[in-house]
């Protein structure tokens, strides 16, 4: 082979270096909460006790009815291959769920079962969205909103949620953040981090627009169950194309059992399925099964005195951070956050929430900057998914470190 022809060859160390990732790879930031729950168990290790306030995940583990139900599927050998929407059995209780809860009559077949409430969102985008289209997020929000929305090469466009709007977008910033290529809104409520809920006249009023523009209103209800000192509402009521996520993680307290739900325009149903088909066969079969336990009356009643639990914890966390001098935005009536302003001890809430917090007072919660760019570096996020002796010590650990 000529030299001028092996000098203009890549070697193979370049070759792979090409190919082993995506531009879109680089692009989507780890999170900071992995992070924080990295270093809080190491602390853990080296012999220090972390009060954890970081994940968002129940303490509370999955009710007994729905154990015993997966205990009986695995004895009788229901592990196999479902229907890629899920099995019919349990679509039909959760449209029982919608009528009994909300008063709302869906039709089961509009109800696709799906790998948890992340696998639901990943369908419906793969499904919407093509290269370069728009989908609103709120900024501070999930992020893996904006995240999966560049996964399939959309553009996910911040809209700057304020604190005296409850964190919530409101039908003025909906419509000036519309453009042609905008294709769906993604919405919270409850909200993760900030635990608010949006005013259902302004969900109205943005449902019609949306519907107006012939975009489509996503809206993740993963925390619909947990709501306090209001009704809980389903956006299923709304106008227009609307398509509700769900899960059994959060108020099912079915954290790892990857099982969640989709509600679906009916027109929108077959174009789900098939990507479903390809992208992750059907749901698992033993959470599927496991499920079916979780509507019955004696497993709502575990729910909802968990539900009591989570709002007397938020009734204590609250005044208490307050007391201490963090600063509310807006209270939060679902899910199980605090979003709290730190700006009074320090002006960078990542290390507040390292040096402060985890390092000098062995608390771990997560800094705001994990949830967007909209001011979020004065934010940090506590979850109160522990014990009220846990929250107790928590906040005694968090006054002492702010005082000193």
């Amino acid at each position: 082979m000529p030299l001028a022809k092996r000098l203009a060859e890549p070697s193979a160390a370049e070759v792979r270096g090409r190919i082993l990732t995506a531009a879109r790879s680089a692009e989507i930031q780890p999170f900071e909460v992995m992070e924080v729950l990295a270093r809080a168990n190491q602390l853990e290790r080296e012999g220090r006790h972390i009060v954890r306030m970081e994940i968002g995940e129940p303490d509370f583990t999955a009710p007994g009815p729905v154990v015993e139900a997966a205990t009986r599927a695995m004895r009788d050998g229901l592990t196999a291959y479902t229907p890629a929407l899920g099995i019919p059995e349990l679509r039909e209780a959760i449209a029982g769920f919608y009528a009994a809860r909300h008063g709302v009559i869906v039709a089961p077949e509009r109800i696709a079962v799906t790998a948890g409430a992340s696998g639901g969102l990943l369908l419906t985008l793969a499904m919407l969205v093509d290269p370069g289209d728009e989908v609103l997020v709120p900024d501070p929000g999930y992020p893996c909103y904006r995240h999966f929305v560049r996964a399939f090469e959309g553009v996910a466009r911040a809209i700057d949620v304020r604190g005296d709007a409850g964190f919530q977008p409101t039908l003025a910033q909906v419509q000036a953040a519309w453009g042609p290529r905008t294709k769906a809104l993604i919405l919270g409520s409850p909200s993760n981090p900030t635990g608010t809920l949006i005013d259902p006249a302004e969900f109205a009023r943005i449902a019609a627009f949306i519907d107006s523009r012939g975009g489509v209103l996503i809206s993740d209800e993963i925390y619909n169950g947990l709501v306090y000192g209001e009704e809980s509402r389903t956006a299923l009521v709304l106008p227009g194309r609307v398509v509700a996520i769900n899960s059994f993680s959060k108020y099912f307290c079915m954290t790892g059992w990857r099982l969640g739900w989709a509600v679906l325009p009916e027109e929108l149903v077959r174009p789900f399925e098939t990507l479903a088909q390809h992208l992750f066969i059907c749901p698992p079969s033993l959470s599927q099964r496991a499920a079916l336990a979780a509507f019955l009356p004696q497993t709502i009643e575990i729910l909802e005195s968990r539900r009591e639990e989570f709002r007397r914890r938020r009734d204590f966390i609250v005044p208490a951070l307050e007391q201490i001098g963090f600063r509310m935005q807006a209270r939060p009536n679902g899910a199980f956050y605090v979003f709290a302003d730190c700006s009074a001890f320090h002006a960078d809430a990542k290390r507040f929430a390292f040096d402060v917090l985890l390092e000098r007072a062995g608390v771990a919660a997560t800094p705001g900057n994990d949830f967007g760019a909209n001011d979020t570096a004065r934010y940090v996020r506590f979850a109160y998914t522990r014990g009220m002796q846990d929250l107790e010590e928590g906040v005694r650990r968090i006054h002492a470190a702010c005082a000193g």
